[in-house]
């Protein structure tokens, strides 16, 4: 009866944290709380990591992906794309009028996301207004497509592309 039990626990435990085994990089449990106590070796402590990663306070696992703890944190690129994403698509009205215009508190703070010294803030505007049919196409152009052509106008430009020191996408 108690290998019956263990058996039943363990496969139990397989099944129910199987998706925390898809995050790569931290061992057959992923990231998460386990992977701070066991580790990445790829051993019998997978389980015991992926147990702990479910177990806990609560939901944990959930917490430490939801705010990038626990090694769940995406990397530096991906982390700062997002958030130029989230600021342009909250702002993106006022972005796309101010990129029209060369000029604007919205668009210098864009340039200071992407490393720019205030200096250049004024050369920033100049190309946003310079190349707007090419950043913004038509009314439909999204967030990430702006974005793109924006980082586009910025690496190939000779004054951006040495004083804008963030990453770009």
């Amino acid at each position: 009866m108690k290998k019956y039990l263990l058996g039943s626990a363990v496969l139990f435990t397989l099944v129910a944290f199987s998706g925390t085994a898809i995050a790569a990089g931290y061992g057959d449990a992923g990231c998460g709380p386990g992977s701070l106590v066991i580790g990445t070796k790829r051993d019998g402590g997978q389980l015991l990591a992926a147990t702990t990663n479910g177990m806990g306070y609560g939901s944990s696992h959930s917490t430490a992906v939801t705010f990038g703890t626990s090694n769940c944190g995406a990397d530096k690129l991906t982390r700062t794309q997002q958030e130029r994403e989230t600021f342009a698509n909250i702002n993106y009205n006022s972005l796309v009028k101010e990129m029209a215009a060369g000029q604007g508190e919205n668009l210098e703070t864009l340039a200071s996301m992407y490393g720019c010294s205030q200096d250049s803030y004024g050369d920033f505007g100049t190309v946003a207004q310079e190349n707007f049919s090419t950043i913004v196409k038509d009314q439909n152009t999204s967030t990430k497509d702006m974005l793109g052509s924006l980082e586009q106008q910025i690496s190939g430009h000779s004054v951006l592309s040495k004083t804008c020191t963030g990453d770009i996408g």
